[in-house]
């Protein structure tokens, strides 16, 4: 039934001590004319922030020429708002209950029914009060709510958007899924206790991890075409902006994975593809130099803009940019035991050099980290997993001496006078992997007790900074294991693999629960947030 009358000069307002009241006043021709009208309110006025047990009654009038009714709403939040006009019918026909967590306190409506568009007290309600809102409406209201902090995105009757409005918050952390996928996949490929059909697993992942990197770029392309401006405007996002590095991230794991599933080991599963390892070795140089430009641009950018980072917005993101660059004596480690001689010193020399600069660069943020946490404290909860981030750099450098030193070949010698040979860069790699261990070690528990502290109550895509920063953690236990030839240290790599697994998979069921009930890919909920935000815990 129609709240409205056919006056056409404002909306009464009562709640439901008053309903009896109001319908006494109502004379019969004025009900049945409203038996002929069926309107729904914009939404574009939602809000929420507390709820209320009290259900509010509106009643109003229309006029049926325009059809059409603006105006700004207030009131206290009430319980829920249904999904299709955000409105349950009332107990009369004069009267409908407006049953949301989205009203203003004490519900208002003045507006003359000639006007589209009205402000009061800073907020806007535009368009029709009829029939079915449009996706363009809903987007446009709901954004406005977040904006004049109306609406809490986290509010469980938010409302619902349609694809192409969630697409438009698709962000470049998307690939932390990626990184994490091709991670599990590596990590397969590098047990040191199989078992029959543990390869078939990985290679399962690896193509699974293939499959999402494809989806994820096609959806990312989909994004800037239909929302234009969205690209140049994630790479100077405040937060979106360090994900950015994530999608080289992500094809670092495909190359590496590559490497261990398509390439067969010597005398273990037949002979290496000479095209494919001279494929492998053209994307390492290509990765290399994509990887540096954006460790040396991203970071120029950051610096030569006027941005309000602080220590207590300080986060490990800020790594992210030189992590590609990193990553590239990861991917020399895999490759250069199956390149030519002459190829491979040239891989490990830029590798090595590549992996001094990034760890170089994360130890520098680390001073800022350590001092933000010395000073505000731990993170908020919703953002402790990105603590995890601080494993990776040591973690993933021992990978890389470990994987470069044996890469090496055997007759290697620098100075041919046997002070400098392989053996002896072998030995010393290993030293310097223990060490950088012990520093991942640290890092890891402080990560674990942050969480295990305060917990997170909302999925965000920065949950998996405690899969991807903790497989390299994996990773480099086996490696060490390998070199000591420690049967104790492997199992306890086994272990940890184990456990890396449940927490994939712990952390993809939320994901996909958030991605179905829209917790994530809506405003308010992502990396794309217009505000940087006191991460501070309160």
């Amino acid at each position: 039934m129609s709240p409205f009358e056919q006056t056409g000069a404002h909306v009464i307002i009562h709640d439901t001590d008053a309903t009896n009241h109001n319908q006494n006043q109502q004379t019969q021709q004025q009900q049945q004319q409203q038996q002929q009208q069926q309107q729904t309110l914009d939404p574009s006025f939602l809000h929420s922030r507390q709820s209320s047990s009290a259900t509010v009654e509106v009643t109003g009038e229309l006029d049926p020429v325009s059809s059409r009714t603006s105006g700004t709403y207030a009131g206290t939040p009430v319980n829920g708002y249904e999904k299709e006009g955000y409105l349950s019918a009332g107990s009369s026909r004069k009267d409908f209950s407006l049953k949301s967590s989205t009203v203003f306190s004490q519900l208002a409506l003045n507006a003359s029914s000639n006007k589209k568009q009205q402000q009061h007290d800073g907020h806007i309600m535009t368009g029709a009060a009829t029939g079915h809102l449009s996706d363009t409406e809903v987007e446009e209201g709901t954004n406005q709510g977040l904006n004049k902090g109306y609406l809490d995105p986290y509010d469980p009757s938010r409302p619902k958007l349609s694809f192409r409005a969630r697409l438009k918050h698709f962000t470049w952390a998307w690939y932390t899924l990626c990184m994490s996928t091709g991670g599990l996949s590596l990590l397969i490929a590098n047990q040191p206790h199989t078992f029959r059909g543990l390869h078939q697993i990985g290679l399962a992942v690896y193509i699974i991890n293939l499959i999402i990197f494809v989806t994820l770029t096609s959806l990312q392309i989909a994004r800037f075409i239909l929302h234009p401006g969205t690209f140049t405007g994630s790479l100077s996002h405040v937060r979106e902006g360090f994900f950015f590095p994530t999608f080289f991230l992500s094809m670092a794991t495909v190359i590496t994975s590559t490497q261990k599933y398509c390439v067969p080991i010597p005398g273990a599963g037949g002979r290496p593809s000479a095209a494919l390892v001279a494929v492998l070795h053209i994307f390492f140089w290509i990765y290399l130099v994509l990887a540096t430009a954006v460790a040396v641009g991203q970071y120029s950018f950051l610096f030569s803009q006027k941005r309000s980072f602080t220590l207590n917005t300080m986060m490990p993101t800020w790594i992210l940019p030189i992590f590609p660059v990193m990553l590239s004596g990861t991917i020399a480690a895999v490759i250069s035991p199956f390149q030519p001689a002459s190829r491979a010193v040239v891989i490990v020399v830029a590798g090595i050099t590549c992996q001094g600069l990034g760890v170089c660069v994360a130890f520098m943020m680390y001073a800022h980290m350590v001092g933000r946490l010395m000073v505000f404290g731990l993170p908020s909860r919703e953002h402790r997993p990105g603590l995890f981030m601080c494993v990776g750099p040591p973690s993933f450098t021992v990978v890389a001496f470990l994987g470069m030193a044996g890469g090496l070949p055997k007759s290697f010698d620098y100075d041919m006078d046997g002070l400098m040979d392989s053996k002896i860069i072998y030995t010393m790699a290993l030293m310097a992997a223990v060490f950088l261990w012990a520093l991942a070690f640290w890092w890891f528990f402080i990560g674990v007790c942050a969480v295990l502290a305060s917990r997170p109550k909302y999925f965000h895509l920065g949950w998996w900074a405690s899969v991807f920063p903790n497989t390299g953690f994996t990773l480099a236990t086996i490696s060490i294991g390998n070199a000591l030839r420690s049967e104790a240290v492997s199992w306890v790599a086994t272990g940890m693999s184990i456990c890396m697994v449940c927490i994939y998979l712990f952390v993809l069921s939320h994901h996909v629960r958030a991605v179905v009930v829209q917790d994530i890919c809506y405003p308010g909920r992502d990396e794309d947030v217009e505000e940087v935000e006191d991460v501070v815990d309160q």
